[in-house]
């Protein structure tokens, strides 16, 4: 089924499908009752990308199909909030009657958020001069009379950005609010009300914990800024420099003072802690005046490298989110010889697709 096509009133099947699934892959592995969070059947994904397609002077954002590679075009995006559509259909509508915007056009992105912003960015096969500038904030005034709308250009070597390259996202967490600067072209999760329920799971499961967190791959921050008030302390760590510099933004702007982030890879973290190397990252901090009790690891889909696995089993308890079943699965194979499974659950952040995001939550034996 092709992302257009998709209806609300098949939603409901497909989940259950999708937690049969689920439920079957773990048959062997004695797990607790799978806790299964859904998605809204429609406007979910808050990121979009479209191809663009030049027709004589007509422009489409288009899309390819799986099966047999053929475009096709979109003019309504039913997995899309509905601030990406709206300004997806104006968008296009004033692009296409001006040429200097137009021109060697190949892609669109969207970002939105649930606070009711939105950053695009324009991606061209030419280079970005004045005069596409002084086009693009013009039509961007435009645009900001009706949206909070940031725009970005971008060509071979080359990043325009107009204003600003990030959002401001809030989310309404346990009946708090969190903000996240969220930047432009970095990972976010997709699905921003699922997201919210993955969170709110994590805090539950957490609630009453004793020590300190560590998280491993922490992005901007998204699980350990609200999680930081069930822990005493908790450290992050995180590779990407933008990354950590959203989450640093994301610890002041939410008023956490028990969360430090450090710019390294999971397996520099466990280099340092085994004290095979020294690191220049960590000057002034003692990794041994934390009391981490607990862990949580989101990562790629990849999963976790063995020796990421032999160092995560050393704690009391491990929050695992996982958005590869299979991966998972394997590096189960390798926990639940030190941990048994007392939470499991399923997060449909990626609804009408195969895709399976569960979070699983371990505790020594």
């Amino acid at each position: 089924m092709r992302p257009t096509e998709i209806k609300a009133d098949t939603y409901a099947e497909q989940l259950q499908h999708k937690t049969e699934y689920v439920g079957s892959s773990f048959e062997s592995y004695n797990m607790p009752q799978l806790e299964v969070f859904a998605s809204d059947p429609l406007h979910y994904r808050m990121r979009a990308e479209f191809r663009v397609w030049h027709e004589g002077d007509e422009l489409h954002h288009v899309m390819f199909d799986q099966s047999t590679k053929q475009k096709y075009q979109v003019q309504h995006f039913p997995p899309a909030s509905q601030l990406i559509n709206s300004v997806m259909a104006d968008l296009i509508a004033a692009l296409k009657i001006n040429e200097t915007l137009r021109r060697k056009l190949f892609q669109i992105d969207y970002l939105a958020t649930l606070s009711g912003e939105i950053i695009v960015s324009l991606l061209y096969h030419k280079p970005l001069d004045e005069t596409w500038q002084l086009a693009m904030q013009a039509l961007r005034s435009r645009l900001q009379q009706v949206y909070k709308i940031d725009i970005i250009g971008r060509a071979k070597k080359q990043k325009i950005v107009l204003d600003k390259d990030y959002v401001i996202e809030t989310l309404s967490i346990q009946n708090r609010d969190y903000f996240f600067k969220q930047i432009e072209n970095s990972f976010t999760q997709p699905n921003a009300k699922v997201n919210i329920k993955m969170l709110e799971w994590a805090l539950d499961i957490t609630k009453n914990s004793e020590g300190d967190l560590l998280e491993l791959y922490c992005g901007s921050g998204n699980f350990s800024v609200p999680l930081a008030q069930n822990f005493d302390q908790v450290l992050a760590t995180e590779i990407s420099k933008t990354s950590v510099a959203a989450a640093q933004y994301n610890i002041a702007k939410n008023n956490i003072d028990n969360l430090r982030i450090i710019r390294m890879s999971s397996e520099e973290f466990v280099q340092a802690q085994q004290g095979v190397r020294t690191f220049r990252r960590l000057e002034g901090i003692d990794l041994k005046e934390y009391n981490c009790k607990t862990v949580l690891v989101d990562p790629p889909r990849a999963g976790l490298d063995d020796n990421t696995v032999d160092m995560i089993k050393a704690y009391q308890n491990i929050i695992y989110i996982s958005c590869n079943p299979e991966t998972l699965k394997h590096n189960l194979d390798s926990l639940l010889k030190t941990h048994r499974v007392s939470r499991f659950a399923l997060f449909d952040q990626f609804p009408y697709t195969h895709h399976a995001e569960c979070g699983v939550y371990l505790q020594k034996i």
